[in-house]
């Protein structure tokens, strides 16, 4: 299930974070990457310890916890620090799946990365190239968003980021544990939310909205891991 969230950032705020990392000090992405993925990386991306890094992924994780889509979608337990990644000069990032599992710096913790997130900074006319690729079991897609928009996929999908040719490319990245990691029941758990919120909203009265709030949280409650 690939979904887009609209305008995470609207366009001023979006300005604001791109001044912040036109000017920071980036470091050759590789060094972030598992073995066989340093092997067809090349990007920059921002130190995690570095205070612009901390600062702005604080950030995002606050937006992220206001935006009902994203809840909705990702069903989040925990964020893993969202980083910042930058493309240029035929800067890419060749086919390879996400780490399973990531240690939370730290605390002595893990997360399971059940759902992957990037969020464009640059806007699609700023540069040629650079569109993530993923490929799951409904097909191929190719995304190349507005800058503030993101988008959420499964973090077992293979995907890629297409050489940057001409411009440079600016996104966050980062991966969720979700309280239901299977991503077929939280497509499922989706399409019954927005069933509910599209009855609730034509008849606000009707019935059928506790039966179905009910068969949603129940279902909720029987695959979730806490």
């Amino acid at each position: 299930m690939v979904i887009e969230i609209p305008e995470l950032f609207r366009p001023e705020e979006v300005r604001e974070l791109r001044a912040a990392l036109e000017t920071a000090d980036w470091a050759d992405g590789r060094a972030t990457a598992g073995h066989r993925a340093a092997r067809v990386k090349d990007n920059e991306q921002l130190p995690l310890d570095h205070p612009l890094a901390r600062e702005l992924a604080e950030r995002v994780q606050t937006r992220l916890y206001q935006t009902p889509l994203f809840i909705a979608a990702a069903l989040p337990q925990r964020v893993l620090q969202p980083r910042f990644s930058r493309y240029d000069g035929r800067g890419h990032y060749g086919n390879h799946v996400d780490n399973a599992i990531f240690p939370i710096p730290g605390t002595g913790e893990h997360l399971r990365s059940d759902v992957s997130s990037t969020l464009f900074l640059s806007d699609p006319d700023e540069y040629d190239g650079g569109e993530l690729v993923i490929e799951d079991m409904f097909g191929t897609h190719t995304v190349k968003l507005p800058a503030g928009h993101m988008i959420v996929y499964p973090g077992s999908s293979l995907h890629r980021v297409a050489p940057v040719t001409r411009g440079v490319r600016f996104v966050s990245f980062f991966w969720t544990q979700s309280f239901v990691a299977s991503p077929e029941r939280r497509r499922l758990l989706l399409e019954l939310d927005g069933a509910i919120q599209s009855v609730a909203t034509d008849h606000p009265e009707h019935d059928s909205i506790d039966t179905l709030t009910q068969i949603y949280h129940n279902l909720l409650r029987q695959w979730s891991v806490t």
